[in-house]
């Protein structure tokens, strides 16, 4: 692969990432039209790539994972028992977008390069952000709502405004993507592409460490209870997965013993003292009123309990039962604000399980990648190489958000999971798996990694 194309396609993935987990910047700048277009240009352009170089090649049976082979097969065939077929059919389309971008992904590109268009698409996100929140607070001095809308002449809900010019009030911000609870999440992501990237010195320490400081002030600007928590979760994962690195067969069960009982206790502790902990962080008891959405989405899926109602990805806010299914101080949300339950709700108790399925092998492969020792192709053991805890961070990550946010099932959050699904099942038995740190690092840190073999093939 020459220069060209090698930088053409890190541009590629890095738009195709930005895109992936802020597309409502796009709708909120160009329209839901442009927005279309763009969208369609990626997945034209990605699906032409995989057929140049036969990445479809390696989708075989073997290199697939079945639950979400699977999964993905009865959203589709979920039309023909579809209460909405119309929507249905329109979340399908959605759908191939993520799916198409994970495909490219797995096939096309190494772990180091995934890691490091993941990282710089995060950093563009908060960057942007934060200059678009300063322009917004210090120059317009009002509230802003996207572009190409017309709400009307009535007073808005808060969620319907792009920016509410709040950098210097105190209150939360929203940056490019309209909503602080994801810029939150995106900061969480840029977190652990950071810290990984400075681990294997493929981003410079000063770069770094500035970087990480507009990550943490991001956070600390959206104020998102959820995101703080699952950064914990994630921080924990990480020392976790450390320990079980170093540790030989039976240190690692001592491990394992020992976080599942802080794990438990964790749990107790947060369980009783979850009003204080609300309190802490500026939530209602009912998570914002997310309990209210839970009981409704519950006895929905509870009329059709086995098959769903019929996949649907965001809802569609125009047809039953979305219509007024969750809807709070004005604002109709298209979300079960729980993954899980949504998934219940669209394709039942089938596709609760395969997708239980899916989540679990993905994290399974990710796991033992992590902590499993790397051989050569001599079968010599080789040095830590950092990016190997990347699947497993992402994965936990999601899976954390996932109990209050439904994002794992569409765009960002569905390639990501379809990725690393692909990417851990593709990568078991494979004659080599090439950790190169990508062109920029340190020179000492560009040489090859290319393992024979590891322990998650089991």
């Amino acid at each position: 692969m020459n220069s060209v194309t090698s930088t053409g396609r890190a541009a590629l993935a890095v738009l195709t990432f930005f895109t992936l987990l802020a597309g409502d910047f796009w709708r909120n700048l160009i329209g839901w039209y442009g927005f279309a277009a763009l969208a369609l240009a990626l997945v034209i352009t990605l699906a032409l790539l995989i057929t140049r170089d036969r990445g479809w090649r390696q989708l075989t049976p073997r290199r697939v994972p079945l639950a979400l082979a699977v999964f993905l097969g009865l959203a589709v065939v979920s039309i023909a028992w579809s209460f909405y077929p119309g929507a249905t059919l329109l979340g399908l389309v959605a759908q191939a977008g993520p799916v198409v971008a994970a495909i490219f992904f797995a096939t096309s590109m190494t772990w180091p390069r995934i890691l490091t268009a993941l990282g710089r698409a995060t950093r563009w996100i908060l960057g942007l952000s934060l200059l678009f929140e300063f322009i917004v607070a210090a120059f317009v001095r009002h509230p802003i709502i996207p572009f190409w809308v017309d709400y009307g002449d009535g007073k808005l809900p808060n969620a319907f405004f792009w920016s509410q010019a709040d950098l210097f009030t105190g209150a939360p911000i929203q940056g490019i993507v309209g909503n602080r609870n994801l810029l939150a999440f995106i900061a969480v992501i840029a977190l652990v592409c950071l810290v990984l990237e400075l681990a294997s010195r493929s981003l410079g320490r000063r770069r770094a460490y500035a970087w990480i400081a507009v990550a943490v002030a991001t956070l600390a600007l959206t104020r998102s209870a959820t995101a703080i928590a699952v950064l914990v979760v994630v921080a924990v994962a990480a020392g976790i997965l450390t320990l079980m690195r170093r540790s030989n067969a039976r240190q690692r069960r001592v491990v394992l013993a020992s976080s599942a009982v802080g794990v438990i206790a964790a749990a107790a502790l947060v369980t009783v003292f979850s009003s204080q902990i609300l309190r802490l962080f500026g939530k209602s008891s009912d998570l914002t009123g997310r309990f209210d959405i839970w009981n409704a989405v519950t006895a929905l899926a509870q009329q059709r309990p086995v098959f769903g109602w019929g996949w649907v990805s965001y809802w569609v806010p125009w047809v039953e039962p979305f219509t007024h299914l969750a809807e709070r101080k004005g604002v109709t949300y298209l979300q079960a604000h729980n993954a899980w339950l949504d998934v219940w709700l669209q394709l039942g108790i089938v596709g609760l399980v395969l997708f239980v399925g899916a989540v679990v092998g993905a994290c399974w492969r990710a796991w033992w990648f992590a902590v499993d020792p790397q051989l050569d192709a001599r079968g010599t053991p080789v040095p830590f190489v950092p990016v190997t805890l990347f699947p497993a961070l992402i994965l936990t990550l999601l899976v954390a958000q996932s109990f209050v946010e439904s994002r794992m099932l569409v765009e960002g959050g569905f390639a990501l999971l379809a990725l690393m699904a692909l990417k851990t099942r593709r990568d078991v038995g494979a004659t080599g798996i090439d950790l190169t740190v990508p062109d920029g690092g340190p020179v000492e840190s560009t040489k090859p990694v290319m393992l024979r073999r590891v322990g998650f093939s089991r």
